[in-house]
Protein backbone atom coordinates (compact mmCIF):
# COMPACT_ATOMS: atom_id res chain seq x y z
CA UNK A 1 0.00 0.00 0.00
CA UNK A 2 0.84 3.52 -0.74
CA UNK A 3 1.15 6.30 1.44
CA UNK A 4 -1.51 8.41 -0.37
CA UNK A 5 -5.18 8.48 -0.11
CA UNK A 6 -7.17 8.05 -2.95
CA UNK A 7 -9.44 11.13 -2.92
CA UNK A 8 -10.08 14.13 -5.15
CA UNK A 9 -7.72 16.88 -5.41
CA UNK A 10 -3.85 18.01 -5.06
CA UNK A 11 -1.79 15.54 -3.18
CA UNK A 12 1.91 16.65 -2.19
CA UNK A 13 4.55 14.26 -3.22
CA UNK A 14 7.27 15.93 -1.62
CA UNK A 15 9.75 17.97 -3.28
CA UNK A 16 7.19 20.08 -4.81
CA UNK A 17 6.03 17.30 -6.78
CA UNK A 18 2.18 16.94 -7.01
CA UNK A 19 -0.49 14.62 -8.08
CA UNK A 20 -3.96 15.39 -8.98
CA UNK A 21 -6.67 12.96 -8.69
CA UNK A 22 -10.07 12.21 -9.60
CA UNK A 23 -11.75 9.31 -8.77
CA UNK A 24 -13.24 7.07 -8.97
CA UNK A 25 -10.36 6.78 -12.14
CA UNK A 26 -13.19 5.83 -14.87
CA UNK A 27 -13.80 6.50 -17.91
CA UNK A 28 -12.89 10.31 -17.89
CA UNK A 29 -12.12 10.30 -15.13
CA UNK A 30 -8.08 11.32 -15.23
CA UNK A 31 -5.04 11.89 -13.37
CA UNK A 32 -2.35 15.28 -13.46
CA UNK A 33 -0.02 16.56 -11.90
CA UNK A 34 2.65 19.75 -11.51
CA UNK A 35 6.27 19.98 -10.90
CA UNK A 36 7.89 23.06 -9.35
CA UNK A 37 11.78 23.60 -9.95
CA UNK A 38 13.04 27.21 -8.65
CA UNK A 39 10.37 29.72 -9.66
CA UNK A 40 8.75 27.43 -12.77
CA UNK A 41 6.29 24.77 -12.89
CA UNK A 42 5.22 22.44 -15.32
CA UNK A 43 1.61 20.77 -15.99
CA UNK A 44 1.36 17.09 -16.77
CA UNK A 45 -2.24 16.78 -18.65
CA UNK A 46 -5.10 18.62 -18.92
CA UNK A 47 -8.89 17.10 -18.05
CA UNK A 48 -11.32 15.99 -20.10
CA UNK A 49 -13.48 19.24 -19.87
CA UNK A 50 -13.15 22.87 -18.86
CA UNK A 51 -14.77 22.75 -15.49
CA UNK A 52 -12.72 20.23 -14.15
CA UNK A 53 -9.57 21.74 -15.57
CA UNK A 54 -10.60 25.10 -14.01
CA UNK A 55 -11.20 23.46 -10.62
CA UNK A 56 -7.85 21.92 -10.86
CA UNK A 57 -6.05 24.82 -11.94
CA UNK A 58 -7.84 26.95 -8.96
CA UNK A 59 -6.80 24.52 -6.40
CA UNK A 60 -3.11 24.64 -7.76
CA UNK A 61 -2.60 27.74 -7.39
CA UNK A 62 -4.17 28.46 -4.26
CA UNK A 63 -2.02 25.78 -2.51
CA UNK A 64 1.06 26.33 -4.55
CA UNK A 65 2.80 30.09 -5.50
CA UNK A 66 4.59 28.72 -8.38
CA UNK A 67 1.77 27.35 -10.11
CA UNK A 68 0.14 30.91 -10.28
CA UNK A 69 1.95 31.10 -13.85
CA UNK A 70 3.02 27.78 -15.08
CA UNK A 71 5.02 27.87 -18.36
CA UNK A 72 5.29 24.32 -19.99
CA UNK A 73 2.15 21.91 -19.92
CA UNK A 74 3.33 18.12 -21.44
CA UNK A 75 0.33 16.24 -22.65
CA UNK A 76 1.08 12.50 -22.37
CA UNK A 77 -1.68 11.13 -25.03
CA UNK A 78 -3.96 12.26 -27.33
CA UNK A 79 -7.19 11.29 -25.57
CA UNK A 80 -9.08 14.33 -24.73
CA UNK A 81 -9.15 13.54 -20.50
CA UNK A 82 -5.73 14.49 -20.84
CA UNK A 83 -5.96 17.96 -22.90
CA UNK A 84 -9.24 19.12 -23.35
CA UNK A 85 -8.58 21.86 -21.07
CA UNK A 86 -5.10 22.82 -22.58
CA UNK A 87 -7.10 26.41 -23.51
CA UNK A 88 -7.36 27.59 -19.84
CA UNK A 89 -3.02 27.45 -19.27
CA UNK A 90 -2.90 30.59 -20.88
CA UNK A 91 0.87 31.34 -22.54
CA UNK A 92 2.40 28.10 -21.88
CA UNK A 93 4.59 25.95 -24.40
CA UNK A 94 2.87 22.70 -24.49
CA UNK A 95 4.94 19.93 -25.36
CA UNK A 96 3.88 16.14 -26.77
CA UNK A 97 5.13 13.28 -28.74
CA UNK A 98 5.06 14.16 -32.42
CA UNK A 99 2.62 11.53 -33.17
CA UNK A 100 0.76 12.21 -29.95
CA UNK A 101 0.06 15.99 -31.90
CA UNK A 102 -0.93 14.16 -35.28
CA UNK A 103 -3.25 12.15 -33.50
CA UNK A 104 -4.97 14.98 -31.69
CA UNK A 105 -7.27 16.29 -34.14
CA UNK A 106 -9.28 12.64 -34.79
CA UNK A 107 -11.77 12.82 -31.87
CA UNK A 108 -11.78 16.84 -30.92
CA UNK A 109 -14.27 18.18 -28.74
CA UNK A 110 -17.25 18.83 -30.91
CA UNK A 111 -17.24 15.27 -32.54
CA UNK A 112 -17.98 14.25 -28.54
CA UNK A 113 -20.43 17.18 -27.70
CA UNK A 114 -22.66 15.66 -30.86
CA UNK A 115 -22.14 12.24 -30.42
CA UNK A 116 -23.81 12.84 -26.97
CA UNK A 117 -26.43 15.18 -28.20
CA UNK A 118 -27.41 12.20 -30.38
CA UNK A 119 -27.39 9.65 -27.77
CA UNK A 120 -30.41 9.39 -26.49
CA UNK A 121 -31.46 7.67 -29.86
CA UNK A 122 -29.00 5.24 -30.15
CA UNK A 123 -30.24 2.73 -27.74
CA UNK A 124 -28.37 0.59 -25.76
CA UNK A 125 -25.11 2.33 -27.40
CA UNK A 126 -26.46 5.15 -26.22
CA UNK A 127 -27.17 4.50 -22.88
CA UNK A 128 -23.83 3.55 -22.07
CA UNK A 129 -22.36 6.49 -23.56
CA UNK A 130 -24.61 8.73 -21.46
CA UNK A 131 -23.41 6.57 -18.20
CA UNK A 132 -19.78 7.12 -19.03
CA UNK A 133 -19.27 10.17 -20.53
CA UNK A 134 -22.67 12.09 -19.55
CA UNK A 135 -20.79 13.88 -16.44
CA UNK A 136 -18.61 15.71 -18.72
CA UNK A 137 -19.32 18.94 -20.89
CA UNK A 138 -17.66 18.88 -24.31
CA UNK A 139 -20.26 22.27 -26.07
CA UNK A 140 -17.80 25.11 -26.35
CA UNK A 141 -14.17 24.00 -25.48
CA UNK A 142 -11.14 24.93 -28.33
CA UNK A 143 -9.10 22.18 -28.60
CA UNK A 144 -5.25 23.54 -27.77
CA UNK A 145 -2.45 21.66 -28.95
CA UNK A 146 1.30 21.72 -28.79
CA UNK A 147 3.03 24.02 -29.82
CA UNK A 148 6.51 21.80 -29.70
CA UNK A 149 6.80 18.34 -30.37
CA UNK A 150 9.15 15.56 -30.24
CA UNK A 151 10.33 11.98 -30.66
CA UNK A 152 11.54 9.69 -28.65
CA UNK A 153 13.25 11.98 -25.67
CA UNK A 154 13.48 14.93 -24.51
CA UNK A 155 14.94 16.47 -21.56
CA UNK A 156 13.84 19.73 -19.79
CA UNK A 157 14.93 21.66 -16.70
CA UNK A 158 13.01 23.79 -14.21
CA UNK A 159 15.66 24.92 -12.47
CA UNK A 160 18.00 22.72 -10.75
CA UNK A 161 15.32 19.71 -11.54
CA UNK A 162 15.66 17.39 -14.47
CA UNK A 163 12.35 16.19 -16.18
CA UNK A 164 12.50 13.88 -18.87
CA UNK A 165 9.89 13.11 -21.29
CA UNK A 166 10.44 9.54 -22.82
CA UNK A 167 8.14 8.56 -25.45
CA UNK A 168 7.07 4.66 -25.42
CA UNK A 169 4.18 4.95 -27.84
CA UNK A 170 2.46 3.03 -30.05
CA UNK A 171 0.97 1.50 -27.06
CA UNK A 172 -2.16 2.62 -25.28
CA UNK A 173 -2.29 5.35 -27.92
CA UNK A 174 0.47 6.41 -30.86
CA UNK A 175 2.42 8.36 -29.20
CA UNK A 176 2.33 8.02 -25.34
CA UNK A 177 4.61 9.66 -23.23
CA UNK A 178 6.17 9.16 -19.71
CA UNK A 179 7.14 11.85 -17.78
CA UNK A 180 10.14 11.18 -15.24
CA UNK A 181 11.16 12.72 -12.21
CA UNK A 182 14.82 11.22 -11.67
CA UNK A 183 15.84 13.03 -8.38
CA UNK A 184 12.55 12.73 -7.15
CA UNK A 185 11.89 9.22 -7.71
CA UNK A 186 8.57 9.72 -9.41
CA UNK A 187 6.79 9.08 -12.92
CA UNK A 188 3.78 10.30 -14.52
CA UNK A 189 2.56 7.86 -16.48
CA UNK A 190 -0.43 8.69 -18.53
CA UNK A 191 -2.60 6.15 -19.70
CA UNK A 192 0.28 3.56 -19.71
CA UNK A 193 -1.13 2.39 -16.30
CA UNK A 194 -4.53 2.12 -15.49
CA UNK A 195 -4.65 1.32 -11.74
CA UNK A 196 -7.87 -0.96 -10.20
CA UNK A 197 -8.87 -0.62 -13.58
CA UNK A 198 -8.91 -2.26 -17.04
CA UNK A 199 -6.37 -1.18 -19.11
CA UNK A 200 -7.69 0.45 -22.45
CA UNK A 201 -5.43 -0.52 -25.80
CA UNK A 202 -6.96 1.72 -28.38
CA UNK A 203 -3.38 0.96 -30.72
CA UNK A 204 -1.05 -1.26 -29.56
CA UNK A 205 1.19 -2.94 -30.27
CA UNK A 206 0.94 -5.08 -27.29
CA UNK A 207 4.59 -5.66 -27.06
CA UNK A 208 5.51 -1.99 -26.81
CA UNK A 209 3.39 -1.32 -23.59
CA UNK A 210 4.60 -4.56 -21.65
CA UNK A 211 8.43 -2.96 -22.74
CA UNK A 212 7.22 0.04 -21.15
CA UNK A 213 6.07 -1.45 -17.94
CA UNK A 214 10.14 -3.16 -18.13
CA UNK A 215 11.28 0.23 -18.99
CA UNK A 216 9.51 1.42 -15.20
CA UNK A 217 10.80 -1.63 -13.72
CA UNK A 218 14.09 -1.06 -14.27
CA UNK A 219 14.07 3.03 -13.15
CA UNK A 220 14.90 3.99 -9.66
CA UNK A 221 11.02 4.80 -8.77
CA UNK A 222 9.11 4.94 -5.11
CA UNK A 223 6.21 7.06 -6.87
CA UNK A 224 3.96 5.95 -9.68
CA UNK A 225 1.28 8.57 -10.75
CA UNK A 226 -1.09 6.30 -13.28
CA UNK A 227 -3.38 8.55 -15.87
CA UNK A 228 -6.10 6.95 -13.81
CA UNK A 229 -6.51 5.24 -10.67
CA UNK A 230 -4.83 5.82 -7.21
CA UNK A 231 -0.89 6.57 -7.04
CA UNK A 232 1.09 3.94 -6.62
CA UNK A 233 4.84 2.20 -6.94
CA UNK A 234 6.14 -0.63 -9.31
CA UNK A 235 3.55 -3.02 -7.75
CA UNK A 236 0.95 -0.90 -9.40
CA UNK A 237 3.34 -1.65 -12.95
CA UNK A 238 3.73 -5.21 -12.38
CA UNK A 239 -0.32 -5.72 -12.41
CA UNK A 240 -0.86 -3.92 -15.81
CA UNK A 241 2.21 -5.94 -17.24
CA UNK A 242 0.79 -9.12 -16.44
CA UNK A 243 -3.18 -8.19 -17.32
CA UNK A 244 -1.59 -7.06 -20.62
CA UNK A 245 0.75 -10.82 -20.61
CA UNK A 246 -2.60 -12.54 -20.05
CA UNK A 247 -5.21 -10.94 -22.09
CA UNK A 248 -2.43 -11.12 -24.92
CA UNK A 249 -2.43 -15.35 -24.51
CA UNK A 250 -5.52 -15.68 -24.59
CA UNK A 251 -6.61 -13.68 -27.38
CA UNK A 252 -3.80 -15.81 -29.19
CA UNK A 253 -5.55 -19.21 -27.85
CA UNK A 254 -9.08 -17.89 -29.22
CA UNK A 255 -7.56 -16.43 -32.46
CA UNK A 256 -6.10 -20.11 -33.01
CA UNK A 257 -8.80 -21.37 -32.74
CA UNK A 258 -10.80 -19.60 -34.99
CA UNK A 259 -12.98 -17.70 -32.51
CA UNK A 260 -14.23 -13.99 -33.95
CA UNK A 261 -12.72 -11.25 -31.62
CA UNK A 262 -16.29 -10.38 -29.70
CA UNK A 263 -16.82 -14.25 -29.08
CA UNK A 264 -13.28 -14.12 -27.53
CA UNK A 265 -14.19 -11.41 -25.70
CA UNK A 266 -17.06 -12.69 -24.69
CA UNK A 267 -15.37 -16.31 -23.91
CA UNK A 268 -12.45 -15.01 -22.05
CA UNK A 269 -12.59 -14.88 -18.00
CA UNK A 270 -11.08 -12.05 -15.98
CA UNK A 271 -10.03 -14.13 -12.90
CA UNK A 272 -7.46 -12.03 -11.06
CA UNK A 273 -8.33 -8.94 -12.95
CA UNK A 274 -12.34 -9.30 -12.42
CA UNK A 275 -12.05 -7.25 -9.51
CA UNK A 276 -10.68 -3.76 -11.79
CA UNK A 277 -13.21 -1.44 -12.87
CA UNK A 278 -14.52 -1.07 -16.46
CA UNK A 279 -13.92 -5.12 -17.35
CA UNK A 280 -15.98 -4.65 -20.59
CA UNK A 281 -12.99 -2.51 -22.04
CA UNK A 282 -11.59 -6.29 -23.10
CA UNK A 283 -13.32 -6.16 -25.92
CA UNK A 284 -11.26 -3.18 -27.26
CA UNK A 285 -8.24 -4.84 -26.32
CA UNK A 286 -9.09 -7.73 -28.09
CA UNK A 287 -9.93 -6.58 -31.15
CA UNK A 288 -6.44 -4.32 -31.46
CA UNK A 289 -4.89 -7.75 -30.35
CA UNK A 290 -7.17 -9.88 -33.28
CA UNK A 291 -5.77 -6.66 -36.05
CA UNK A 292 -2.04 -7.33 -34.82
CA UNK A 293 -2.30 -11.22 -35.03
CA UNK A 294 -3.53 -10.32 -38.09
CA UNK A 295 -1.61 -7.68 -39.50
CA UNK A 296 -5.08 -6.07 -40.36
CA UNK A 297 -4.30 -2.08 -40.51
CA UNK A 298 -8.32 -1.19 -40.84
CA UNK A 299 -9.34 0.70 -37.83
CA UNK A 300 -12.21 -0.88 -36.04
CA UNK A 301 -15.88 0.67 -36.30
CA UNK A 302 -16.96 2.46 -33.17
CA UNK A 303 -20.39 0.96 -33.06
CA UNK A 304 -19.22 -2.16 -33.16
CA UNK A 305 -16.24 -1.94 -30.82
CA UNK A 306 -18.63 0.88 -28.21
CA UNK A 307 -21.67 -1.60 -28.63
CA UNK A 308 -19.69 -5.01 -27.75
CA UNK A 309 -18.75 -2.74 -25.00
CA UNK A 310 -22.34 -1.75 -23.81
CA UNK A 311 -23.44 -5.23 -24.12
CA UNK A 312 -20.79 -6.60 -21.82
CA UNK A 313 -21.34 -3.73 -19.54
CA UNK A 314 -25.35 -4.69 -18.91
CA UNK A 315 -24.21 -8.53 -18.85
CA UNK A 316 -21.80 -7.71 -15.71
CA UNK A 317 -17.95 -8.74 -17.82
CA UNK A 318 -15.92 -10.34 -14.86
Amino acid sequence: MTQWQYTKGLHDLGDQVYAYLLPDGSWGWSNAGLIVGGDQSLLVDTLFDLRLTRDMLDTMRAAVPAAASIKTLVNTHANGDHYFGNELVHGAEIIASQACADEMGELPPERLAEMMRAAPSMGELGAYLSEILGPFEFKGITATLPTRTFAGRLDLHLGDKEVRLIQVGPAHTRGDVLVYVPDDRTIFTGDILFIDGTPLMWNGPVANWIKACDLMLGLELETVVPGHGPITDKRGVEAVKGYLQYIEAEARKRYDAGLSWTEAANDIGLGDYSAWGDAERIAVNVNTLYREFSGDPTPPAFADLFGTMARLAKRGKG
